[in-house]
């Protein structure tokens, strides 16, 4: 059940995952249905399953919260900015659960009678908006207040870290545990568990996670981007004469996780250079942290990788930036916000207020001038354990290369929270075309389920914020046109590739 959803309406769908009301998980339903399509691993029906229970469903389901990817055009959305008409939106679907028990109940009886003879109904039976009110009353607009929050020490991470030293959860009635986590296995295995509320994420964690690439299939979200920008290929200081990428063959790079934009970029950027990515060169997973040490010990020849680390390299005299990543795509996403469906489903005001803090720093750190002042925040032992001025030349864009030049490049990392569902499309495209997914895949399906664009658009809008009047895009990627509209003939467009 999302937060905003439409209780009345026979096709929005409330307390499963499935369109149908038979399965405990959009998962167990595609699965059913896959069964009739072996060769199609991450099948989505968009089709009524064959069932005498079951009516019409809605096109392109997507379990996000308030369903407004699909009810928006169709039904009136409730205000985001008030907590106590969630709130009792959530009470309400509680009551309609203990009346009818299952989807298909609820919609069959509305779709036979209406929605306002079926409001009329229930409510000569159970006064719902007196039980509604009495339940406000007692419990307030936040379900919980204290929260974990993982984080991953980079400076991607930035908006989630400096929200606790610069208040930015408290404003929004929250206490937060920003708990730095050692690498991306443990972030996302300590998100499934539920020992975090929420976490700082790759951008195709999420999509993996969703999908069950590399870990058992849950429905996770990304309500928002970190950020875009932010990331360099480092070489160390004996490749200096081997500025050709042509000249990598046999080298060994770092990437800190197989389902992250720096293993998708670095293979994109080597493979558009000649190379093959799975026998050219090797490609090691390292945590971030470990990246420069890896680098000393010349166990790695370069690493594609989050900052503070690429200057950090430099730094320590160890490495030097070979290419920013904006060079290679200009306004890429890299980090995100991710959360479980589960937490947004169970705690739908606290996670509004979780959004809107993460939303709120990410445009605070947007800005230039708030830089200085945030890497100050950020650099500390419990946060980054960096160099103020390392942490500084980052999101100044003010930096030492370690070829001898100090560049100015403001937008080397930047700061935009809007998820596009292109920006998911082409990563799923990139995962299938190195065999990190396989079969037929719905693009935009997974995208819109799994990022909340339309729900940011609602969010940002209530805050005030800019806010894109399109969740798609298309790209130039060393200039090569990306249509999101066309992402199987992308991938075999590719001479390079595995899928």
């Amino acid at each position: 059940m999302g937060a905003l959803s439409n209780l009345y309406d026979a096709d929005e769908i409330l307390w499963t995952g499935c369109p149908c009301g038979m399965h405990a998980t959009m998962y167990e339903h595609q699965a059913a249905l896959a069964s009739n399509n072996p060769n199609s691993k991450f099948y989505c029906a968009e089709t009524t399953p064959k069932t005498d229970q079951t009516q019409e469903i809605a096109p392109s389901f997507s379990p996000k919260i308030g369903g407004l990817t699909n009810a928006a055009d169709k039904t009136e959305k409730l205000d985001w900015s008030d907590n106590q008409k969630v709130m009792a939106n959530v009470i309400e679907s509680s009551i309609l659960k203990g009346i009818f028990g299952t989807d298909v109940n609820r919609r069959n009886f509305l779709k036979a009678v209406g929605a306002s003879t079926a409001s009329a109904a229930i409510a000569s039976v159970f006064p719902i908006q007196q039980a509604i009110a009495a339940i406000v009353d007692a419990k307030g607009p936040l379900e919980k207040t204290k929260l974990n929050v993982g984080f991953v020490p980079i400076t991607c991470a930035t908006p989630i870290i400096m929200g606790q030293p610069m208040g930015f959860y408290q404003k929004y009635g929250l206490d937060v545990d920003v708990i730095k986590t050692a690498g991306w296995a443990v972030s996302r295995d300590k998100s499934l568990s539920g020992e975090y509320d929420a976490a700082h994420m790759l951008t195709p964690m999420p999509l993996a996670i969703t999908v069950g690439a590399g870990s058992s299939a849950t429905p996770w979200t990304m309500p928002a981007v970190e950020n875009i920008n932010g990331q360099a290929i480092v070489l160390a200081m004996k490749h200096k004469d081997k500025m050709d990428p042509k000249k990598w063959k046999g080298f060994t790079f770092g990437v800190p996780f197989e389902y992250s934009m720096h293993n998708l970029l670095l293979r994109y950027y080597v493979a558009e250079s000649g190379l093959d990515p799975d026998q050219d060169i090797k490609i090691r997973v390292v945590p971030p942290p470990e990246m420069v040490a890896n680098l000393k010990a010349e166990n790695l020849d370069g690493y594609l990788s989050p900052d503070p680390f690429n200057q950090r390299a430099v730094y320590d005299g160890i490495g030097f930036i070979y290419k920013l990543t904006k060079e290679i795509w200009a306004g890429h996403p890299c980090c995100a916000f991710g959360a479980s469906q589960k937490f947004i489903n169970e705690a739908p005001n606290t996670f509004l207020a979780l959004f809107k803090s993460i939303l709120d720093a990410t445009t605070y750190a947007s800005a230039p001038t708030n830089r200085a002042e945030i890497a100050k925040a950020i650099s500390p032992k419990n946060y980054l354990n960096q160099p103020e001025t390392v942490v500084a030349q980052v999101l100044t864009g003010k930096f030492a290369d370690g070829l001898g030049k100090v560049r100015n490049v403001p937008d080397r990392i930047d700061f935009d929270p809007f998820p596009y569902h292109s920006f998911a499309v082409w990563i799923l495209s990139q995962m299938k075309r190195w065999g990190y997914i396989e079969g037929d895949v719905n693009y935009k399906s997974v995208s819109e389920q799994v990022y909340l664009a339309t729900d940011a658009q609602a969010v940002m809008k209530d805050m005030g914020l800019t806010v894109p009047s399109k969740t798609y895009e298309t790209y130039e990627i060393m200039g090569k046109t990306f249509d999101p509209a066309k992402p199987e003939e992308y991938v075999q467009s590719f001479a390079i590739k595995r899928g």
